[in-house]
This record gives C-alpha cells, structure tokens and sequence, in this order.
C-alpha cells in the first residue's frame, strides 16, 4: 500500500472491494472510520487534514481542512451528521459531514489530543490528551461538561460506556479509569499493569471491561 493511502477489502469474502485503494493523502493515515451505513468512510492524516470519501466509488466528497497539526483520531457519530477529529494542534474540531463545513472547535488543553469519541447517542463528546487529563463536551452546545483529572500520565485511549453514564480511559501510568460521565467523578482505578495501557474497550453490555498494555498482556474486567 503507498504512503498516504487506505486500503478498502471485504475480508469475509476475501476479495478486495473496488476501489481497491483510497489515495489523496500526502503523509501517512493514522485513523479511519466508516459511517454506520457502510457508505463513507472518515480518514485523518499526518498532512493535518480529514478527508471524507465515498465508499464505492472511492471518490473524496470532502477535505476537512482546519487543523494546524496531525490528525490523532476520528470519528462518525451514530446517525453519520457529525464528524469529530482530534490533532496534535491540542485541539478537537467537529464538523458536518453533509457539508463538510466545522462547526466547532472544543479547546483547553494543553497538550496533543491523543484520541476523541462520541458516545453513542451522539450527544457527548470525549477527549483525551498527553496533558494528562480528559474531557467530556456537548455535541450541541460544544461547551465542555466535566474534565477528567487523575492519570499521572498522558492518555492515549478514552471510549464511553454503550449506556453513556461511564467513561474509560487508558494511560501511560500504568493504569485505566472509570469515570462518572455526568460528574466527572473517577469511580474505579484498574491497575494491574506493569507499563502503559494503550487501548481500551467496554463490551457491549457495558459490564466489562479490557485494557491491552505494552507489558504484552491483556486484562478483562468485571
């Protein structure tokens, strides 16, 4: 695959889709996204911008360009009308994937946003960032809600609960952490780990947990 471009497969039938290859980036892609109808998908690169493309055609609908550093993560909300992007600028913009215009940029902190994610709803916004700290905003107001303070380390993973009442987040500190969406009240520390903890994940009822660690182990949580 060359630098700067995704590649689109169908791995059940384990044939490659056409186009085979999504190409327009000029540096590599770190994150992508479909939407939940399959028929877009969301890529953010190290060139500083987002592009969104039409699946079966491959075509580029539009470049999100607004982001003064590379692109971290980014995300679909549930019903597709709202893209939302996290950079190393230490920002995090939202945007109207119909229009492609931004509608937003949520800033405050200090350091590089290292991912972002919308709850289920589409409703709540999370950020999470090498300053140690994250933060939960409203998707409409675009006022931030509650921040995250604990980790003794920078964040790299945070991801709502399928409910929306808990936030996880997973840290260079050895630990990940439970957090009361609605208060920002840290509920529960998990450690266990013997280095940092780059991902992390509820299931989909919500009542447990894994957290993938560089000490080359998993943990599930109950």
């Amino acid at each position: 695959m060359e630098r700067g471009s995704a590649t689109v497969r169908d791995n059940a039938l384990s044939l490659s889709l056409i186009p085979d290859s999504i190409q327009g980036h000029t540096a590599e892609v770190l994150s992508l996204c479909f939407n939940t109808l399959g028929n877009q998908l969301v890529t953010g690169s190290f060139d500083h911008t987002v592009a969104i493309w039409d699946v079966s055609s491959g075509r580029r609908i539009h470049t999100l360009i607004g982001h003064m550093g590379e692109i971290s993560n980014v995300q679909f909300n549930w019903d597709c009308s709202l893209v939302v992007t996290g950079s190393m600028d230490k920002a995090c913009k939202l945007w109207e994937s119909v229009s492609g215009k931004c509608v937003a940029t949520l800033v405050g902190h200090k350091e590089e946003v290292l991912d972002v994610c919308f709850d289920l709803s589409g409703q709540l916004i999370a950020t999470a960032s090498a300053d140690g700290t994250a933060r939960v905003f409203s998707a409409t107001t675009h006022q931030r809600l509650v921040t995250l303070q604990g980790h003794a380390g920078e964040i790299s993973k945070i991801c709502f609960s399928p409910q929306g009442s808990r936030v996880l987040t997973a840290s260079s500190d050895k630990t990940a952490r439970l957090w009361d969406a609605q208060s920002g009240v840290c509920l529960q520390v998990l450690e266990g780990h013997t280095d940092e903890i780059f991902s992390c994940v509820f299931n989909y009822e919500g009542d447990a947990i894994i957290t993938g660690s560089k000490d080359n182990t998993c943990r599930i949580w109950h």
